[in-house]
């Protein structure tokens, strides 16, 4: 799991924030007086105050007392009066640290968990239920000491942590087989191993033919997905219960027989039968899932049409009616002036006009238009088109409505019969209230002319289009799906949810009953507005540079003026570019390998953990290097002088979405202990932006947007602020992309302690607000039309006017403290659900940011977010730092996506790999990539400040951290690519580094 580095890191004191510095480095006077006894010396007092702070701060304290952050030791002997160099006379007796450290437990309620004892038993138990949820070891090892540090226990070895979390992770496994044993009888054996065998019809394997997804929305990609479905069924897949394994035990299950190949699965024997359950049992409910996203995306495609002819038919008929227009100008006057006698007014109007100009007016019937302009009479167009799958897509999936659906439901009910019977003709008393005003004038015309084939086409189409709708709301949901279910079953259930609510609200830090948690909302909420209203108070009129109250009493919040980055920091940034060595990026990854052994994360698909070869690493990174510069294999063959073969086998068994992440994670956590990383930044705060990426050929991610020029998608990453990207996730560019800010930001599985995480408005959505909160986590975006957002009070505008004459005015709306209160147990659980890997966040965000005002608890959850809010903002519009701060790190993930475009640029940045899990190995490739740069960068830096320093430099941190390691300047990735990894490591000194330019040389202009 970890390296012997990692492992001291691990037990040492990491780099302390000012935040984490006045929180737990700030003893009160009964702590001082606990370390004060009679007779006890200022080394001891001073040594056992600094390892009475870092308990709570840490969980354990390093042996090493000695090594605590500078800054927190001054702190603690100030406070003291005691010399700060003290510390290092202290525990020269281990005896003397452990026995002071035994009393500092008790003082503060602390336990320590030796082995056997009843801690360490409910510890195993914790890991072995988290284990089963996620899989990934340092994921687990950071919930250990999350559960450790809420409990009050004193961490154990982060050795003997590491070993429990393997020991979980082998018992998780062999839990799985038996849960799961009574499902595998001999006919499910049968049938899953018929799955590996060459079907002769489709002139593949069944896995192979169900993991192939669909590359567009077309008719035939609907009825094939339909006939995958069918498939699924005939097996009973969909009815095979694995709800006794976690969702997210399920979920690496089956990725494993999703990337494995029949020989790897046929070589796991009797454990490839877990496997394919899990896999086809999950496949029954993705494949069902991909029927109802590809009906919705077929039927919106042809709406899409629809509405884009319209609009050029408007256009038309808006040239034809300025015409018009003209002429009632002239016709009017003439009309209105009593003076013209009336047998005059034809010839007069005929005389001025001109015959042939009325003529030209008057050819075209100018008929009124319906009320959607049109729309629906376009669509029809595509009515033969539709019905190529839309009675296949009914008679396959089992429609369910919620409340205020009922017409609708009978509506589809009556439509499947008239498909099954092959009915022409709509049924009388057939229910059409459930449609659009907007499309009611269609139906009636039709019906009053007697047209049957017209009303059968119209009505059809609002069925289909409403049906559309309300499954996107989720009024209508589909029984056995994920995506289309019923919100509800999302969640934990209240059975499921109770042994796990005391542990959770510890682990979160938020009261498990309703009172307190409206009472503690309350306080920030106080205590932020507190300082508002000591900003505007203090601000005058026409203090143009402050957030003030205009005369009006409106609030005005004045654009911060531009960062005032030193220019030492400039200078100092081309310098230190020029002292960086010049490498190419395959020198750059052999060598980023010999520190990190990222490579090593390159497992083998079918499940074997071998050493891999020399050969085998050259090969992977040509992989990385030809889809992170978007030059594909057969274009990177000819660069590395590999045959296309030969690299296609690495990619296939190799470069996985799994390892890539693995990978990432070990950069990042690499990155994360270098030096200048942390002048950079604490680790604790992060960002989320979408890129767009030009798309070329068939895709259901891409979208084409007039703004970008053609077809594109979207890749959405996470950026922390030590400019490390630990987050990447393709997406359809026209999708919402708050959906997704917290899929990774919870599934960060690197060392980045991040508490924080920044948007911009995109992501600021009241669920977002109020799910990042409940989950222990704060959500600071950057917000525009500031003066638009309504802002809550708890209590009267007369009440709240009289404690804050400036902000109070601002507060619009009342806080529903009451329905907070009836929900609070099942917000917790919501979000219980969320942070222990139930369902995805994406999924939890979209749902209830679409359901309907009748859903109470989405309700309940908009209504917290909304306080959130308030408090979010009252902090931002105070605090002009803290302003600055969020604008910084947004910044710094827009800097990474200019060094992502000049990474990836071959084909001229555009993608070409049709797939979304293609997409997605290639989204992280990139990303893997721009981490390395970063690294590296950030890693030559540090050697270039020290030798600026040795000549007598005064080099400060503040000065460095205005310097970003996001380029490339320093580095070639054009050309022929050479991947020799001993060849590469052979040009590196003894120490495995790369000579800096000398200066006399780059003075000279003699190093490139």
């Amino acid at each position: 799991m970890f390296s012997e580095e990692q492992l001291e890191q691990l037990r040492s004191f990491p780099e302390i924030s000012a935040d984490e510095l006045i929180r737990y480095f700030t003893p009160t006077a009964a702590d001082a007086a606990f370390v004060s006894p009679g007779g006890r010396g200022p080394v001891d007092r001073l040594g056992m105050l600094v390892q009475l702070c870092t308990l709570p701060w840490l969980g354990f304290v390093p042996d090493d007392v000695a090594s605590a952050p500078p800054a927190a030791v001054a702190r603690v002997a100030e406070r003291l009066g005691v010399a700060p160099a003290a510390l290092r006379l202290y525990g020269k007796r281990d005896q003397t640290r452990s026995d002071h450290l035994g009393l500092i437990a008790k003082y503060l309620e602390w336990q320590t968990a030796p082995a056997g004892s009843q801690a360490m038993k409910e510890l195993e138990q914790f890991l072995l239920d988290r284990a089963m949820e996620h899989d990934s070891p340092t994921l687990l090892f950071n919930l250990a000491r999350e559960y450790l540090m809420a409990a009050k226990v004193i961490r154990p070895g982060a050795l003997i942590l590491a070993k429990m979390v393997g020991t979980a992770r082998k018992a998780a496994s062999d839990l799985t087989s038996q849960l799961v044993g009574h499902l595998l009888t001999a006919e499910v054996r049968t049938d899953l191993e018929r799955m590996l065998l060459v079907d002769a019809g489709l002139g593949m394997t069944r896995l192979e033919w169900l993991v192939s997804p669909a590359r567009d929305a077309s008719a035939t990609s609907v009825k094939t997905a339909i006939d995958k479905l069918t498939w699924l069924r005939a097996i009973d897949a969909h009815q095979m219960d694995v709800s006794v394994l976690p969702n997210e035990r399920r979920r690496f299950l089956a990725q494993v027989a999703r990337r494995s190949t029949n020989q790897g699965l046929e070589r796991r024997k009797e454990r490839k039968f877990p496997i394919l359950l899990a896999f086809v049992a999950q496949a029954a409910v993705d494949q069902l899932d991909e029927v109802v996203a590809l009906f919705d995306q077929a039927v919106s495609a042809r709406e899409s049409r629809a509405k884009s002819k319209t609009d050029e038919a408007l256009v038309e008929r808006a040239k034809k009616g300025e015409a018009r227009q003209l002429v009632m100008e002239m016709i009017l006057p003439v009309l209105a002036d009593p003076s013209i006698p009336d047998d005059e007014v034809g010839g007069m109007l005929r005389e001025r006009i001109g015959m042939q100009r009325l003529r030209e007016i008057t050819s075209d019937a100018w008929k009124p238009l319906p009320r959607d302009h049109g729309r629906l009479s376009e669509l029809e167009s595509s009515y033969t088109y539709l019905r190529q799958f839309t009675p296949n897509v009914l008679a396959a999936i089992d429609f369910q409505g919620g409340p205020g659906t009922a017409e609708l439901m009978e509506a589809v009910a009556v439509l499947k019969e008239m498909n099954r019977l092959g009915g022409r003709k709509v049924p009388a008393g057939a229910p059409s209230g459930f449609m659009p005003a907007k499309y009611a004038d269609y139906l009636a015309t039709a019906r009053r002319s007697g047209e049957d084939t017209a009303y059968r086409h119209y009505w059809e189409l609002c069925v289909i289009l409403c049906l559309r709708d309300r499954l996107r709301s989720g009024d209508v949901f589909v029984p056995g799906s994920r995506r289309y279910a019923d919100p509800a079953t999302y969640l934990y259930t209240p059975e499921q949810w109770a042994p796990r609510r005391g542990e959770y609200c510890r682990l979160v830090g938020k009261p498990p009953n309703a009172a307190e948690a409206l009472e503690q909302g309350k306080e920030e909420l106080h205590a932020a507005l507190q300082e508002l209203e000591t900003t505007l108070a203090g601000a005058a009129p026409d203090d143009t540079g402050m957030v003030r109250l205009d005369e009006d009493e409106h609030l005005v919040v004045p654009p911060l003026s531009a960062e005032d980055v030193p220019a030492e920091a400039k200078a100092l940034r081309d310098e230190l570019a020029a002292m960086l060595p010049f490498a190419p990026i395959a020198s750059l990854l052999i060598e980023l390998d010999a520190r990190t052994h990222f490579l090593d994360c390159f497992t083998h698909a079918g499940g074997r953990k071998l050493t891999t070869s020399v050969e085998t690493k050259c090969n992977i990174l040509a992989v990385l290097i030809a889809m992170s510069t978007n030059l594909g294999l057969a274009r990177m063959s000819e660069a590395c002088g590999v045959s296309y073969d030969v690299l296609a086998w690495p990619m296939e068994w190799y470069v996985r979405e799994e390892t890539l992440r693995e990978a990432n994670t070990v950069i990042v956590d690499h990155h994360y202990g270098l030096e200048p990383a942390k002048v950079f930044g604490g680790g604790t705060m992060s960002s989320s932006d979408g890129q767009r990426l030009p798309v070329r050929g068939k895709t259901l991610t891409g979208r084409t947007m007039v703004i970008h020029g053609g077809q594109v998608l979207s890749t959405y990453t996470h950026v922390s602020d030590q400019w490390s990207t630990y987050g990447t996730k393709v997406i359809v560019p026209t999708a919402r992309e708050a959906h997704f800010v917290l899929d990774d930001f919870l599934g960060n599985a690197t060392d980045l302690p991040i508490a924080e995480h920044a948007t911009d408005s995109h992501g600021a959505t009241l669920i977002n607000f109020a799910l990042f909160d409940l989950v222990g986590k704060a959500l600071t975006p950057r917000l525009r039309d500031l003066t638009r957002v309504t802002l809550v009070r708890d209590d009267t505008p007369t009440e709240i006017a009289k404690r804050y004459p400036h902000a109070g005015p601002l507060l619009g709306a009342r806080w529903n403290e009451n329905l907070i209160a009836d929900c609070w147990p099942d917000l917790l659980r919501m979000a219980g659900s969320l942070k222990y890997g139930q369902p995805t966040a994406s999924l939890i965000v979209g749902k209830w940011s679409a359901a309907s005002r009748q859903n109470t608890l989405a309700a309940a959850l908009k209504e917290w977010g909304v306080l959130r809010r308030t408090v979010h903002l009252a902090k931002y519009l105070s605090d002009p730092a803290f302003r600055r701060k969020i604008s910084r790190q947004l910044n710094k993930g827009e800097s990474l996506h200019a060094l992502r475009r000049d990474l990836h640029y071959a084909q001229q940045g555009t993608i070409t790999r049709p797939h979304l899990e293609q997409q997605t190995e290639q989204a992280w490739c990139l990303t893997l990539l721009t981490n390395s740069v970063v690294a590296w960068t950030t890693e030559y830096y540090s050697r270039a400040v020290l030798e600026l320093r040795s000549q007598g430099r005064e080099v400060s941190d503040e000065i460095l951290s205005h310097i970003s390691p996001g380029h490339s300047d320093n580095i070639n990735f054009f050309g022929v690519i050479n991947v020799d990894v001993e060849a590469e490591l052979a040009k590196l000194d003894t120490s495995g580094w790369r000579p800096l330019r000398p200066v006399q040389l780059r003075q000279l202009g003699l190093t490139p």
